[in-house]
């Protein structure tokens, strides 16, 4: 299926609605003149690229879970 995204990438799509690609790429691209960050601004144009070039069955095979850490874990340290 190609490359796989990164957990960057994975979230930036979950705060999104991920049932179907044109759709994601629409929002994702939409959002972008909102970005001050550069850093975002390049991430997003890199999924908006990767969705681009994909099928929709590939899409659709996609896991797009968010990933989130246990804080409580890092504060026991």
């Amino acid at each position: 299926m190609g490359d796989v995204f990164t957990v960057e990438e994975v979230n930036l799509m979950c705060i999104f609605d991920t049932s179907g690609r044109e759709n994601l790429i629409r929002q994702l691209s939409a959002a972008v003149p909102d970005y001050g960050e550069q850093e975002l601004v390049e991430i997003t144009m890199r999924v908006i690229n990767r969705l681009s070039n994909m099928s929709d069955d590939d899409f659709h095979a996609l896991e797009l879970y968010p990933e989130y850490e246990d804080y409580n874990e890092e504060q026991e340290v």
